[in-house]
């Protein structure tokens, strides 16, 4: 029996009256069964109700009653009471798909669960969404969700997602019919879904807003691990001509969506205007970092964040003394040349240097600071510091470590300073992660 297992049971509140503890597995409100946290907040929304429980095997029936603005104190153990969503797809660029073996298990779990993507903002391919899905997707007005897209062509989208992607837009028309608002992601295959493909698949989506709200559009990413990608060898919009070719087309719909409506609509993610060597668009342009997580907007953000913390910054990084070398700032490729102007900017010259990690873990195009391995920046450390002359504190952004403080291939921070050998600093990577790092050297 589906149920959800309360987890705490706030202090003098309704449940704790009502003698619910921690342990109970609450099944259902009113004869209405709960799959998830959602169930819960949507049918526990009245001022009475039955609740039904199991504890130590036995069911009963509580009867549960508040006063106005009052909670029912309960906290579940987890969001979701069955089991994740699983993607059915063999999607031709699949990430998760060219990971190597012997990682943490976690990783290969390859999540295509509506729920996720209204909580935590996940993308998903619709595929796997019944008609009783979308209904309470419809009823419960779980919206916005974060779609997953690629291509309107339907012969494209069976090369890139498999033969169940007819299912997904018979879904998706559904959902935009029915109000529902969706997030889309566009993961950009030369030669597959670029070009002529691309415009008619912004040209459909265009015709589906308001409930559109957004369009991600990002490279391929792939590893050394990849042999194919839909039929064709592994390659993406790294070299400046695609990259500026891609940010062209697009900004005719982000010319015609600000006039027409004063949102962007559309959206690139950093790795064009980094490999176009293009300028950034303005904060504005981002409609308020929508698909932040989908990696648009992040460089932005960043070189904004330092510049609202300009003034401390220059105040700190004069604490340093001159041709010190005193912070060494790990960075993925991918964000160099943006670091070394940021550096400049600040007139940290002389007093940090960069430590551009390659990402030979993984391969391929992975360049994002994100994706760096314990064992990648372990070796760079090391080799780097074989070569200096006056010793010097490495920075190392928290974003490489996940929730639970573990890299991709499992270092923990403690593991990393060990195995380096060499003093680590580990700070957020944002402005006040350079001025942390400054004050632990200083201090």
């Amino acid at each position: 029996m589906i149920g959800g297992l309360v987890k705490a049971v706030d202090p003098q509140s309704v449940a704790e009256r009502e003698d619910i503890i921690a342990g109970d597995i609450i099944t259902a409100v009113d004869g209405r069964s709960l799959n998830d946290v959602f169930d819960w907040l949507w049918h526990s929304d009245a001022d009475e109700m039955e609740v039904l429980l199991i504890r130590d095997d036995i069911e009963r029936t509580v009867h549960l009653a508040r006063n106005e603005d009052e909670e029912w104190g309960i906290e579940f153990a987890d969001m979701l009471f069955d089991d994740i969503r699983r993607c059915a797809n063999s999607c031709a660029f699949c990430f998760m798909d060219q990971l190597p073996e012997g990682l943490r298990e976690s990783l290969y779990l390859k999540d295509d669960d509506y729920r996720l993507s209204f909580y935590e903002g996940n993308f998903i391919t619709l595929t796997n969404t019944t008609d009783a899905d979308v209904d309470r997707i419809i009823e419960q007005h779980l919206s916005p969700l974060y779609v997953s897209f690629h291509a309107a062509d339907p012969q494209v989208r069976e090369r890139l997602l498999g033969k169940q992607q007819q299912r997904a837009l018979e879904v998706f028309e559904r959902l935009v019919k029915a109000g529902v608002e969706l997030h889309v992601s566009i993961v950009l295959v030369p030669g597959i879904n670029d070009g002529d493909v691309l415009d008619e698949t912004l040209g459909f989506l265009a015709k589906h807003r308001p409930q559109v709200l957004t369009v991600g559009v990002v490279p391929v990413s792939y590893t050394k691990h990849t042999e194919e990608i839909a039929g064709k060898p592994p390659q993406s919009f790294n070299d400046e001509e695609a990259a500026a070719k891609v940010i062209k087309q697009v900004q005719s719909y982000q010319f015609e969506s600000r006039e027409e409506t004063g949102e962007t609509w559309a959206h690139l993610a950093d790795e064009f205007y980094i490999y176009a060597r293009a300028p950034f668009p303005t904060t504005e342009w981002y409609d308020g970092y929508a698909q932040y997580e989908n990696g648009i907007g992040i460089v932005h953000n960043y070189v904004e964040d330092i510049r609202a913390h300009y003034e401390e910054l220059i105040a700190a990084f004069g604490t340093l003394e001159d041709e010190s070398e005193a912070l060494t700032i790990v960075t993925g490729d991918l964000t160099t040349e943006t670091m070394i102007g940021t550096l400049s900017a600040i007139r940290a010259g002389g007093k940090a240097r960069l430590l551009p990690v390659k990402n030979r873990f993984f391969g391929g195009n992975v360049s994002v600071t994100g994706l760096l391995t314990g064992i990648d920046v372990v070796e760079a450390i090391r080799f780097d510091a074989e070569k200096l002359e006056k010793p010097t504190n490495y920075v190392i952004p928290w974003s490489i470590f996940n929730d639970d403080e573990l890299t991709i291939d499992g270092y923990t921070p403690q593991r990393m300073a060990e195995d380096a050998g060499y003093t680590v600093l580990f700070v957020s990577d944002d402005a006040q992660g350079l001025l942390d790092a400054i004050q632990e050297v200083t201090s």
